[in-house]
This record gives structure tokens, C-alpha cells and sequence, in this order.
């Protein structure tokens, strides 16, 4: 048997809770973090990125729903008799 089969068929020990939450702890204090102007920055990139994709996706919802109209008929027409 080649060495990597052998390692494959080791079993796995699992870490304990404690293990891992320091080992969390421990990567969050590498992270960087932004800056409060940074945040302000992406907050307002995003919202305007967000609100640019409603007005798209609101323009294509009534253009569809005339169209839909158009071609199937919105208007009814009722008889009195």
C-alpha cells in the first residue's frame, strides 16, 4: 500500500470546543478590520449600488407586465343585457 492510503485510512481525531474556539479567537485578532470611514464608504457604495438594481429590476417588472398586456389583452369588455 502506497503511504497516502494509509493516511486516508487513519481515522480523523476531532478537536475540542475549546480547541477551536481559540483557534477562532486566535485567526479574528489577524483580521483587519475597516476603519469607521471605511464603513460609511462601503455602506453608501452599497446602498446606491442597491437602490440602482430596484429601479432596474422595478423598470423591467412594468415593462414586462405591459407587454404582457399588450399581447394577451389587459381590457375587458363587459354587456349589459
Amino acid at each position: 500500500m502506497s503511504e497516502s492510503s494509509s493516511v486516508r485510512s487513519r481515522k480523523r481525531e476531532r478537536t475540542s470546543p475549546v480547541t477551536f474556539y481559540r483557534q477562532v479567537v486566535a485567526e479574528l485578532r489577524k483580521v483587519v478590520w475597516p476603519s469607521q470611514q471605511q464603513l460609511v464608504t462601503y455602506f453608501i457604495v452599497v446602498m446606491v449600488f442597491v437602490v440602482i438594481l430596484i429601479a432596474f429590476v422595478s423598470l423591467l417588472d412594468l415593462g414586462f407586465g405591459k407587454a404582457v398586456f399588450a399581447v394577451f389583452g389587459g381590457q375587458t369588455t363587459t354587456t349589459n343585457g
